[in-house]
């Protein structure tokens, strides 16, 4: 089983021990509700912890392998781009994720696209939510979501 295929067992069995091994140290991972990446595998699997809570009925639905030009030094690199739907709180996404392996097959960089833009808002507050929740990211001020 390559990564791809670890990666995507353990989302959808919500097993986020399992992830830990499939990302670099360094992975980056870009959303679609903040500008900056979250950066570094502690905060990644952080993250995806709040995801697995976060996502309802979440299912990859789809899958496209290739290679692609990184965000971060815009090396080319072995890519997939694993296509899922979803729900949070009530609202049906629709997605993409977009990852780049490292040369050892681990996962270097990850990038979520998401759309109706009334999901991608709905996302960012469930976010949000569960890393001040999960003390990772301070209360927001009124209306600083996403920022």
């Amino acid at each position: 089983m390559n990564a791809a295929d670890r990666f995507r067992a353990a989302v959808e069995s919500r097993d986020l021990a399992a992830l830990e091994d499939l990302f670099t140290q360094d992975v980056c991972l870009y959303s679609p509700v903040k500008f900056t990446p979250f950066e570094g595998r502690p905060m990644v699997l952080a993250l995806f912890g709040v995801l697995l809570r976060t996502f309802e009925d979440f299912r990859y639905v789809g899958r496209y392998a290739g290679s692609a030009e990184t965000s971060a030094d815009g090396s080319e690199s072995p890519s997939e781009i694993l296509l899922f739907r979803a729900s949070v709180n009530g609202k049906a996404i629709h997605g993409i994720d977009l990852v780049h392996y490292a040369e050892d097959g681990r996962i270097k960089e990850f990038t979520v696209m998401v759309r109706p833009q009334s999901a991608v808002h709905a996302l960012g507050e469930a976010v949000l939510a569960g890393l001040v929740a999960d003390g990772l990211a301070p209360a927001p001020a009124s209306g600083a979501a996403g920022r």
